[in-house]
């Protein structure tokens, strides 16, 4: 029963994340990440917040949403 509850609090850390993900970017010109994490679960990490995403993020890369704002005005 313990595997049962881990995953569904995985799945709803999951999708919190994902909904992050997508609020953010609607407002941000940078992808927006849901990295899987062992402790965490799942949390939304902005692209702009590094030059370059580090290997050990972007090995944990499971979804992303491309960020939504456009600079040509």
């Amino acid at each position: 029963m313990t595997l049962f509850g881990n995953l569904q609090s995985n799945s709803n850390s999951y999708f919190q994340a994902l909904a992050t993900a997508e609020r953010r970017a609607l407002h941000s010109f940078f992808d927006q990440h849901v990295i899987e994490d062992d402790d965490l679960g799942y949390f939304a990490l902005d692209e702009g917040d590094y030059n370059a995403l580090p290997v050990h993020l972007a090995s944990r890369v499971v979804h992303t949403v491309h960020g939504a704002m456009l600079d040509e005005f």
